[in-house]
């Protein structure tokens, strides 16, 4: 049976170090708000006028501001205390786009050096026209003090600091806002002091919510404020409704309204199988507060609108069969290729190359061709086309092809319009993938967006197909093709399908009714305003932040289309839950993404903890389920087994962190380190990531899960998982002064551990070969956590 014992006595203190905050220097936060110039006024006067911001390392050369550049500097360091070692290192000024109208705005860059080495560095803007601080950053890679566990500064002593700062650089604010309590929480309680909290106060109108604007400020535990992000838009105009649903007409609303999805996706299992489950989603929505109308939430996908998806399959039955698994020639993927796309005239083979790889889907070896053509003309390169094909089944994975194309460049309409560029996708995908022709959906793009458009204006026509089986949508299966507006050429395709196994009949599910009834479990209905916002630029919709990055860039000018539009709805906001989960569409029942186990909304919680002498660390333990409940009881007195005692560590040393990554890094084939711990064990990841971190030692190759844990043994694994066995082994240097002594086979850990107060004695002993209960377990490991703050060093500052 394999011991916590370590060959070469091997440190593992990196295996379970915290990425803890490195910030040296942070905004202080002081209820005088003399120190920042009180609010800030609403328009700032500088004496140095509106001076052209565009001379040294500010660009934006034509943006006209109030505020110079040396003014916002100035501001700057008044309102957020920039330390005097912080030195201006860039300034630039820009636009952004407003509802109506736009704002102008100075960003600087401060940084600190020492010993001609960057240490720190904050980010800030301000509207360069009345002075308003709009964000800022602090980054920094100067060590300094560790962060305290448990925390100095828990949320609700966060919500003061915040409060009290925004009062200082945005006062003038604060009647118009309120705290959205859910936002930024986390209901696990924090296994490190790393913790950062994140309070977003949202703009109120009429009495109601508008998400869209608000104040966020970010503090580290010790109460440090780590960034300011003001999103505020004064040129809204707010419809005020008088005759708006209640609150009961509201919730009728929504359920007609919900239209929930059947979808298969894939959670990250323990035991380290990856299997499609099929779950009921909902997506976004939201009505209309006063016609309880049903208003579509806008989608973008790669800066386009998404289109319409059709209700009928390409086909109604496949049109062949799937291509058995084989072995496929270089010339038979080159052939492939060249029959099913149109390569234009001097496309000149070049290369192939084989690829071999594990498919974490299935475990198996995948393998595939790469092929590459060069396109030239005139006897020079002008292109190129790659295609990848499947070896095994010679299906054709991707394929693009780029280089001039000035087949109807000068036309004044395209030379395909875009309802034959889906008729040649259809096309295109029923000949590629026909056993898939029944199950697959073209996705149609908007008419709007190609209208009155020259051909190289539109460049491609973007056709995506959603894959169905059953009428559920299979979320990680993509396929997609690219038409060329100019030759109706195909620009690219891209066929990734996911080799699973589904059910030949579909199962019996939640129906529809009783799918919302779940959801509306998950959702609170919220009345609040929604800005919609499009904007258009040579005709093309586009995201507001693909916007606002083309305008700084100077990619585009400010001359935009735009149409802005503000409404009162009601949505559904998610409640807060301590993990991401989905609906079971078959059982009804919540689940883990990340595990795919069964779970609960709310934390759960051991009814016979309460009042327990080691409650607060059972409950800790239970939140993140390393201490499992039968009936709602954690059995506090009962002996920890070896697995439980590993689970615990491994949670603990990774902040709580889901480790089933590891365990599948070879897909769910990975190789289990002992024989009597098996993939689809509840203990496979954490046992094999203790072992990969050298907490436990693979020895003879079995690790006994069900086994007890003494108290020596509990000892050394401790303090391996600090990082001190090596120092530990050398038990000479250690005076123990234990009754048992003679008993105890690691003198060293345990004088450690006792010294560091983690494990106590009993009247001077400390009872080596005792069982240690969960409810020890649980009080050692919180005390582990505390210590292990305590312990980390404060390297020297240069």
């Amino acid at each position: 049976m394999s011991n916590w014992k370590g060959n070469g006595k091997r440190k593992a203190a990196a295996a379970i170090a915290l990425a803890m905050l490195t910030t040296a220097w942070a905004v202080p936060v002081s209820a005088d708000t003399s120190a920042a110039g009180g609010s800030l006024p609403a328009k700032v006067e500088s004496g140095e006028g509106a001076a052209n911001p565009g001379t040294g390392a500010a660009s934006g050369a034509n943006v006209k501001t109030a505020i110079s550049k040396s003014k916002a500097e100035s501001l700057l360091r008044q309102y957020v205390s920039i330390p005097e070692e912080y030195t201006l290192q860039g300034a630039s000024s820009g636009t952004s786009k407003l509802a109506d109208g736009s704002r102008s705005y100075w960003t600087l860059n401060f940084i600190k050096r020492v010993n001609g080495k960057q240490r720190g560095s904050i980010y800030a803007s301000l509207d360069a026209n009345t002075g308003q601080l709009l964000n800022f950053r602090v980054y920094s890679d100067e060590p300094s003090a560790p962060p305290v566990y448990p925390l100095k500064v828990d949320r609700e002593d966060a919500k003061a600091l915040a409060k009290t700062f925004i009062g200082q650089v945005a006062g003038t604010y604060l009647g118009e806002l309120r705290l959205n309590e859910s936002f930024g929480v986390s209901l696990l309680p924090p296994l490190t002091g790393a913790v950062i909290h994140t309070l977003r106060y949202e703009r109120v109108v009429n009495g109601v919510f508008f998400p869209a604007n608000y104040i966020q400020v970010e503090l580290d535990s010790d109460g440090h404020v780590q960034s300011f992000e003001m999103n505020w838009d004064e040129t809204i105009v707010f419809p005020k409704e008088n005759d708006i649903l209640s609150d009961a007409e509201a919730e009728d609303a929504i359920r007609k309204a919900a239209a929930p999805q059947l979808r298969y996706i894939v959670p990250y299992n323990a035991g380290g199988k990856l299997e499609p489950a099929l779950s009921y989603a909902l997506p976004a929505f939201a009505v209309d507060a006063v016609t309880g109308e049903r208003s579509e939430v806008f989608q973008f996908y790669g800066g386009l609108r998404g289109g319409k998806v059709s209700e009928k399959p390409l086909s109604d039955k496949p049109l062949g069969t799937k291509p058995r698994a084989g072995k496929q020639s270089e010339d038979a993927a080159r052939e492939a290729v060249e029959k099913a796309f149109s390569l234009p005239g001097g496309a000149v083979f070049q290369q192939a190359t084989y690829n071999e790889y594990v498919d974490e889907t299935t475990g198996k070896t995948r393998s595939y061709w790469d092929l590459n053509w060069t396109i030239e003309k005139d006897g020079r390169e002008s292109g190129g086309a790659w295609a990848s094909v499947d070896s095994q089944s010679g299906v054709i994975r991707s394929f693009y092809q780029y280089g001039p194309n000035e087949a109807g460049s000068a036309a004044s309409s395209p030379s395909i319009t875009l309802e034959s560029a889906v008729k040649k996708a259809e096309e295109t995908v029923r000949k590629q993938l026909p056993w898939l022709a029944h199950e697959l959906h073209v996705v149609v793009p908007e008419a709007e967006q190609y209208k009155d458009r020259k051909p190289e204006e539109i460049g491609n026509y973007s056709i995506s197909f959603e894959h169905r089986i059953h009428g559920a949508v299979v979320e990680y299966d993509r396929v997609y093709v690219s038409i060329d507006a100019r030759s109706g050429n195909i620009q690219s395709f891209e066929a990734s399908i996911a080799d699973y196994v589904y059910p030949a009949q579909k199962p019996a599910v939640l129906s529809a009714d009783e799918a919302i009834d779940r959801w509306m479990g998950f959702y609170d209905t919220k009345l609040q305003y929604r800005m919609n916002t499009q904007y258009w630029w040579d005709g093309e919709p586009m995201p507001i932040e693909k916007v606002n990055v083309m305008i700084a860039a100077g990619e585009i000018s400010e001359d935009l289309k735009q149409k802005t539009t503000v409404e009162l709805v009601y949505q559904l906001t998610s409640k807060q839950v301590h993990e991401s989960v989905y609906l079971d569409s078959v059982t009804g029942d919540w689940r883990s993404m990340e595990t795919g186990e069964k779970t609960a909304l709310e934390l759960p919680r051991a009814t016979d903890a309460e009042g327990h002498w080691a409650e607060q660390s059972l409950q800790l333990m239970v939140a993140y389920k390393a201490l499992d409940l039968e009936d709602g009881k954690v059995r506090p007195n009962e002996a920890i087994t070896r697995g439980e005692l590993i689970k615990m560590l491994v949670l603990a040393s990774s902040g709580g962190r889901y480790v089933a990554y590891e365990g599948m890094s070879s897909g769910n084939q990975a190789k289990a380190m002992f024989n009597d711990v098996a993939a689809d064990s509840a203990y496979f990841s954490y046992v094999q990531a203790a072992a990969a971190s050298n907490l436990i030692d693979v020895g003879d190759g079995s690790f006994n899960p069900d086994g007890k844990v003494s108290r020596d043994e509990m000892a050394e694994l401790i303090v391996r998982a600090l990082g001190y066995n090596s120092l530990a082994n050398n038990d000479h240097l250690f005076k123990v002064s234990f009754k048992d002594e003679a008993d105890i086979d690691n003198k060293g850990q345990s004088a450690i551990v006792v010294g560091l107060g983690i494990m106590s004695l009993s009247d001077g002993r400390f009872q080596p070969d005792k069982q240690v209960t969960r409810a020890e377990a649980s009080i050692a490991f919180y005390r582990y956590l505390q210590k292990r703050a305590e312990l980390q060093e404060n390297a020297l500052r240069m």
